[in-house]
């Protein structure tokens, strides 16, 4: 059987046997699969560094008939995040965005709009700043997983949140006027929702350079994780790791 080739990001690996690699990747043709890379631990030729988290490679890989994994043989480095430096909060992002992923995408189907997504946060978040990318990267996967919720009105009364407060809650679908917001609700800035509108309207190119601390959008993140949070009905490892950063 020929091999297929496919654009691919790399999401995770892990040992398998004495020199063997169980790989999981995100295939730009036919979306998330995982496969055994077979002496990977021992073949720079096939693999080398092509198997780090995050690298965006072209993978030759063999999908066999009633069998769950396929067989990667090779990967060719097209972009890889050790090109620059990986500090600590950069490798926190980075494996943020590999679980995500991990998380949220079904197996064996195609996603070409989060595929494009990926790889341009990636290209953002090859610096020292994080906090943007990974405000970008959360927004859109909750939007293109068809999570996300009306930002413009009240999930309970329908009321109009344009220049209102707005609040939610880690229970909850959707946001809340004042009136309708649940107890140990949290708010949501006007500022943020500001933002979140303008990330929708442009690349993700347009923000960087931007100030971004940690604390500029601190809320919007924390609504987009217990969104996804609650959806997937387990706690993301690295959304943890994230908040325990120290300020920037």
């Amino acid at each position: 059987m020929a091999l297929r080739e496919s654009e691919a990001i790399v999401l995770r690996t892990y040992p398998m046997r004495e020199a063997d690699l169980l790989v999981t990747l995100f295939t730009r043709l036919e979306g998330k699969l995982r496969g055994v890379a077979r002496s990977a631990k021992k073949s720079k030729r096939r693999f080398g560094g092509a198997l780090e988290p995050l690298t965006y490679v072209r993978a030759f890989y063999d999908v066999r008939e009633r069998q769950e994994l396929v067989r990667l043989d090779a990967c060719e480095v097209l972009e890889s995040p050790l090109a620059s430096e990986i500090s600590y909060p950069r490798a926190v992002a980075l494996g943020h965005i590999a679980e995500l992923l991990d998380e949220l995408l079904p197996d064996r189907e195609a996603n070409d709009a989060v595929f494009r997504l990926t790889l341009s946060v990636l290209q953002a978040v090859a610096g020292p700043q994080i906090w943007m990318p990974v405000t970008y990267f959360e927004l859109w996967l909750t939007r293109l997983a068809g999570f996300l919720p009306e930002f413009l009105e009240c999930v309970v009364c329908g009321r109009s949140l344009n220049g209102s407060r707005a609040y939610f809650h880690a229970l909850a679908d959707g946001l809340m006027c004042t009136d309708d917001k649940r107890l140990a609700s949290s708010e949501i800035s006007s500022e943020s929702r500001t933002l979140a509108a303008q990330m929708f309207r442009a690349p993700v190119e347009t923000f960087v350079g931007m100030p971004w601390p940690k604390s500029q959008c601190a809320d919007l993140r924390k609504f987009l994780i217990q969104t996804l949070q609650r959806h997937i009905e387990k706690k993301l490892v690295t959304a943890g790791m994230l908040e325990k950063l120290s300020p920037q």
